[in-house]
């Protein structure tokens, strides 16, 4: 996503909820999960924070179309298989709840 936060704005992370999904989020309310070090290939490498949300406003919608094939509600044991993989790593590191970092094709 690439966003950077500077101080006096809404923390990234609501924002990007914003502006992606659509809805509001007090940072109150959004709690850091997971934390992904990500190798994409040998000249690139990302970090991804992941939160979970107790609490928003508004309901999801898709507002990125042209980056976000579809946005959908999946249940833990049925996700789809073509998950973005580094994504993918946030996620099943918080469902493992191996820890709050994992690192990602390294």
């Amino acid at each position: 996503m690439g966003e950077i936060w500077r101080p006096g704005s809404s923390p990234a992370s609501t924002c990007l909820l914003t502006q992606d999904a659509g809805i509001t989020a007090d940072p109150a309310h959004l709690r850091l999960v997971q934390v992904v070090h990500h190798r994409q290939d040998a000249d690139m490498e990302r970090i991804g924070f992941f939160f979970e949300a107790t609490e928003w406003q508004g309901h999801p919608v898709n507002k990125e179309p042209e980056k976000c094939r579809a946005l959908e509600w999946f249940t833990v044991h049925e996700l789809p298989d073509d998950i973005i993989e580094y994504p993918a790593a946030g996620l099943n590191g918080y469902l493992r709840t191996t820890g709050t970092l994992a690192e990602h094709a390294w």
